[in-house]
This record gives C-alpha cells, sequence and structure tokens, in this order.
C-alpha cells in the first residue's frame, strides 16, 4: 500500500495510529529484521509515481551516501595534495631563507620563491624604517604603513580577505587588478614589517583560508632579520 505524504492514515483497529507505529518501530528497530516477510507488503512513493519497495528504497538511499561519501572522500583527498605541497614548497623556501647572507637577498628570494614555486600573483615584503630609500628591497616608514593600511593590524593578527582598492594598491603596487590578499605581520621585539600574498580572484584569500603556512614563513624571516643588518645601516 502506499501513502501520499500529504495523506493522513486513518486510525488503526483499536486506536492504533500512525505515530503509534512510527514509536514502536523506533523502539524495536529489528522488527523488519525478525518478520522479513513484511518487506513484500511495505512499498514507498518514487518521485516518478510508480512505489517502490523498502528494499530498493533502502538500496537508493544508500546509493545517494555512498556517492555523497565518494564525494568528500575526493575533496579530503584534494586538500590533502594541496597541504602536502604547499609543505613542501615552505620547507624548500624556508632552507632558501636561512642561506640569506643580506637582507636585500632575503627580500629577493622571498619575492622569487613566491612567483616561481607557490604561483602566487602577487607578492610584497615591506620592512619599516623611517630611511624608506633602499636598493634591492622596499622599505616604508612606519608612519606611512599606519596610514595607508594600519588598521588592518590593530590586533596584531594575520588578515585574510578583500581589502579596500587603496589598501591593496598601497601593498601590491604593480599588482593591477588585484582582488584579495593575505597579511602576516613580521613582528619580533618590535614590528619589523610584513609580507603579503594577493589574487585577482576575489574569493581566493578569504577568512577560511588558512594562514599556518603564511606565518611560518613571517616567523622564519624575523629570525633572519635579527642576524642581519641591511646594507648600509
Amino acid at each position: 500500500m502506499s501513502v501520499s505524504k500529504k495523506q493522513v492514515a486513518p486510525a488503526g483497529p483499536a486506536g492504533l495510529t500512525d505515530q503509534i507505529v512510527r514509536e514502536y518501530l523506533k523502539n524495536h528497530d529489528d522488527f523488519l529484521q525478525r518478520n522479513p516477510d513484511m518487506l513484500d507488503f511495505l512499498h514507498i512513493s518514487h518521485a516518478s509515481g510508480s512505489a517502490i519497495s523498502l528494499v530498493e528504497k533502502q538500496v537508493s538511499v544508500l546509493r545517494e551516501r555512498n556517492m555523497d561519501m565518494r564525494q568528500r572522500l575526493k575533496l579530503l583527498t584534494a586538500n590533502a595534495r594541496a597541504n602536502d605541497l604547499l609543505f613542501e614548497q615552505t620547507r624548500s623556501l624556508v632552507l632558501k631563507l636561512l642561506d640569506a647572507d643580506s637582507t636585500q637577498a632575503l627580500y629577493r628570494i622571498f619575492m622569487e620563491s613566491m612567483a616561481a614555486d607557490f604561483k602566487v600573483e602577487y607578492a610584497s615584503m615591506i620592512f619599516y624604517d623611517d630611511q624608506a630609500v633602499a636598493e634591492g628591497l622596499r622599505k616604508e616608514s612606519p608612519a606611512t604603513v599606519k596610514a595607508e593600511i594600519g588598521s588592518l593590524f590593530r590586533g596584531g593578527k594575520p588578515v585574510c580577505g578583500t581589502l579596500r582598492k587603496e589598501e591593496l594598491k598601497f601593498l601590491f603596487p604593480d599588482g593591477g587588478d588585484v582582488g584579495s590578499a593575505a597579511l602576516m605581520p613580521l613582528t619580533g621585539a618590535t614590528e619589523l614589517g610584513l609580507i603579503a600574498v594577493g589574487s585577482s580572484d576575489a574569493n581566493r584569500y578569504n577568512n577560511k583560508v588558512g594562514t599556518l603556512f603564511l606565518s611560518h614563513i613571517a616567523d622564519v624571516t624575523v629570525k633572519m632579520l635579527a642576524r642581519l643588518q641591511p646594507s648600509g645601516a
């Protein structure tokens, strides 16, 4: 017997109702196992209008669940592969940074690695210095940085998401049409600077994107800055 969802089955003998049957089956989930012949009498309306057996319905549900699990597994596998690649890229960059013999070399290694290894569209490394003129790297006075993007680092935490056009232009002067960015402060005993990556895709960097690897690169950079003296200092 097939019953539409919009229909309400009348009460059975001795006041038996759908709710009573539901409660009984919930409390005796082995009922069909103990009474397998009942499977031949139970049918469920299919989307096409025809009736299918309960076994067929269960098979259909299991098939849909299996497809959903496969999609989730595929996504997890893809994420794992992406993280493995990111780990290897970060490891390679860290080893290169450890070989830097000057602040200029540190800057060059970071920028080249972002473009060649990480395939980042836009990258920026800024050192805070009142003497803003420098060759082979980018320096900005703390006052300038505060005026341009100071509000982004009020909590001293990494920033990831869509920024104002003026903020993106400051971070990536030659970046063109940047849609989103991730920023990481370089913080030692004092604020030393920042590193940032950007994308023309407004959804590439958002608050759901992890910044663990960028944070690790920032930590290594801070350690290296403590050892190196900028040229001309």
